[in-house]
C-alpha cells in the first residue's frame, strides 16, 4: 500500500496508536516491532478492541481489508506523519538540546497558547516514534505546533527534522550527555546542529541564545532572532532579579524601553535562558508582554524537573528526571549560591557517559568538596568509585533504609540524578 492510500485510511480514523493495550474507538493501529515483541501479532486484537484499521508489515496477518499491508511499519508511520504535517501546513517550532528542552518546550507552548491553538509534544515523546505520533495529532484547528526532538546517536536529529519539517528551530544548549552514543562532546554538537542544518537548507528561522558561544557561531549564517542575558545583539534581553528559590527576572524587547518583571515557579538561574527563549518566540509571534508574563507565572514544572517542594521536614529541590555533567554542574553551582540555613545534597549516578564516566563523576565530586555543603550523599557505583569522605550508597534502596534510620530534618535538600537511579523514590522520606 502506498502513502496516498494509507493517508486516505488514516483520514477517516480518530487517532493513531502503537499500543494494543490502548485502542480508542475508530483509531489506526500501527504494528511496530521491538527487541522482544512484534506488533503484527497484536493487530487483530487491536481491531477487536475498537481500532478501525491496523497497519502491518507481515503478509500472514493481512487477512482482510481492515489490515493495511506496508513494507515497514516504522517507515510507514514516519512517512504518514510527514505527509500529514505537509498537508496541513501548520507552522512548527522544532526544539532540541542537551538540557532544558522539555521545560523550554512547555514554556513556549504555554506562551503561544495565549494567542494560538497550539499542539505540543506530550511528555518526552521526542524520538523516532514519538515525533511522528505527535505530528499525527495535528488537527486543522491547530494554528501552531511545538515539536521536541531528542537524540542519543549521530544522525537522529536529521532524521526527525526531515519528518517534522520545522519552519523554526531552537537548540536550548549543547552539553555533555549521551557521550556513549555520540562518541564525544563534538559529536553532541554535530548532532544537535543537524536542526540548524535543516533550517538553513529550508530557509527557515532560528531562535538563539546569543550568550552561548557554540550556538552563536553555529547559527551565524542563518536567519535568526537572539535572546540573552548579556549579548547586546539580542532582540530579547533579560536580567536576573532573584533566583532564590524561584527565578525572577526582568526582560525587554530591543525595540521597546519598557522592562517587564516576571516571577516564575522555576528553580535556578540556569532556567533563565529557557524563560527568555519562550519570551523571544512569543514576542516573534505577536503574543503581548502581559500575556507572555501571565503564561510564565502560571506555569508549574512537573515530572521531577526543577521542582520546589516544602514538606513538614525540609525544603526540597527535586531535579531527578535526568542528569549529565553539564546539568549536574549547573544544579550544584546554583544550589551553592542559594541562601539556606542548612544544605544537603543527594546526587545519583550519571548514565551513558562511556569512557568519560569516571572523569566526569570525579569532577562533580571535586566541585562538591569546594562547596562546603552540610551533608552530601552520593548514590550509585560510579560515584562510589571516586574517593571521598561523603556518605555513599550503591543503590537507592540502601539510601532509603539509611533515611529511615537517620531522618533528614530542617534542611534545604537538592535531589538530582539520572532517571534510572530512581531518586524520586526517596522524596517521601524527605
Amino acid at each position: 500500500m502506498d502513502i496516498e492510500q494509507l493517508y486516505q485510511r488514516f483520514a477517516v480514523c480518530t487517532s493513531v496508536t502503537t499500543d494494543s493495550r490502548n485502542c480508542p474507538e475508530g483509531s489506526l493501529f500501527v504494528a511496530l516491532k521491538g527487541e522482544s515483541f512484534d506488533g503484527n501479532k497484536f493487530a487483530l486484537s487491536s481491531l477487536e478492541k475498537g481500532c478501525r484499521y491496523a497497519v502491518v508489515d507481515d503478509p500472514q496477518y493481512a487477512i482482510d481489508g481492515r489490515f493495511l499491508l506496508v513494507n515497514d511499519c516504522l517507515e510507514a508511520l514516519q512517512q504518514l506523519a510527514k505527509e500529514h504535517r505537509l498537508r496541513l501546513g501548520t507552522p512548527i517550532v522544532g526544539i532540541t538540546g542537551t538540557n532544558g528542552k522539555t521545560t523550554t518546550k512547555e514554556l513556549i507552548a504555554a506562551v503561544l497558547s495565549k494567542k494560538y491553538n497550539t499542539l505540543f509534544t506530550q511528555g518526552n515523546l521526542n524520538n523516532h516514534i514519538g515525533v511522528p505520533l505527535t505530528l499525527l495529532g495535528l488537527k486543522p484547528e491547530h494554528e501552531m505546533a511545538v515539536v521536541e526532538m531528542g537524540a542519543n546517536h549521530p544522525g537522529e536529529i536529521k532524521t526527525l527534522a526531515n519528518i517534522a519539517c520545522p519552519d523554526f528551530g531552537i537548540i536550548t544548549n549543547v552539553g555533555k550527555a549521551h557521550l556513549e552514543g555520540f562518541g564525544s562532546f563534538e559529536g553532541v554538537i554535530r548532532t544537535k546542529g543537524e536542526l540548524y542544518d535543516y533550517i538553513r537548507e529550508n530557509r527557515g528561522s532560528l531562535f538563539v541564545n546569543l550568550d552561548n558561544p557554540i550556538l552563536n557561531d553555529l547559527s551565524a549564517t542563518i536567519t535568526r532572532e537572539g535572546y540573552a542575558l548579556s549579548s547586546e545583539e539580542a532582540v530579547v534581553k533579560g536580567r536576573i532579579i532573584s533566583d532564590g528559590p524561584f527565578l525572577k527576572l526582568a526582560w525587554k524587547h530591543s525595540e521597546e524601553a519598557t522592562e517587564y518583571p516576571v516571577n516564575t515557579n522555576l528553580i535556578g538561574e540556569y532556567n533563565a535562558e529557557n524563560v527568555l527563549a519562550a519570551i523571544c518566540i512569543g514576542s516573534h509571534f505577536g503574543v503581548t508582554p502581559e500575556e507572555i508574563n501571565e503564561a510564565l507565572e502560571t506555569y508549574q514544572p512537573t515530572n521531577n524537573r526543577s521542582q520546589f517542594k516544602k514538606t513538614d521536614k525540609n525544603e526540597l529541590i527535586i531535579d531527578a528526571y535526568n542528569a549529565n555533567p553539564t546539568s549536574m554542574n549547573a544544579s550544584v553551582t546554583n544550589f551553592k549560591h542559594m541562601h539556606a540555613d542548612k544544605k544537603a545534597v543527594i546526587l545519583g549516578d550519571m548514565f551513558e557517559l562511556g569512557d568519560q564516566s569516571e572523569e566526569e563523576h570525579a569532577k562533580i565530586v571535586a566541585l562538591l568538596k569546594e562547596c562546603g555543603f552540610d551533608k552530601v550523599i552520593l548514590v550509585g557505583e560510579r560515584f562510589g568509585a571516586i574517593p571521598s569522605d561523603f556518605i555513599k550508597f550503591a543503590e537507592t534502596a540502601s539510601l532509603m533504609e539509611y533515611l529511615e534510620q537517620n531522618p533528614i530534618n530542617g534542611y534545604t535538600v537538592l535531589v538530582k540524578g539520572s532517571h534510572g537511579m530512581r531518586l524520586d523514590k526517596c522524596v517521601e522520606q524527605l
